[in-house]
């Protein structure tokens, strides 16, 4: 039992929160989630969190790494950290609904 438990709290480790745009709002329309995740994470295990912790079946995981941008707020200047994100597309008739949380 506690191995089943720690590998959901690996699949908490994964997936970080939920990307909530325009873009993403229009992606869930051709049945794909937007995913903010680690940075170490790969396919797989991306695939396998989505579908352990949603209760869906996956049928593709897309990444993408967005670089940090140089900012200045209130006369500071700073670096955004980059962030990778996972387009995550589900089989026909599965959905989920990322407004209500987990």
């Amino acid at each position: 039992m506690s191995s089943k438990l720690a590998l959901d709290a690996h699949h908490y480790d994964v997936i970080i929160a939920p990307v909530i745009t325009e873009k993403a709002t229009l992606a869930s329309e051709a049945n794909q989630v937007i995913f903010k995740v680690r940075r170490t994470a790969t396919k797989p295990e991306i695939k396998a969190a989505v579908e352990r912790l949603f209760e869906v079946k996956v049928t593709g995981v897309n990444t993408l790494i967005r670089k940090g941008k140089r900012k200045v707020f209130k006369g500071t200047r700073g670096v955004q950290s980059d962030v990778k994100k996972a387009v995550v597309t589900l089989a026909e008739g599965h959905k989920i609904d990322v407004t209500t949380g987990l």
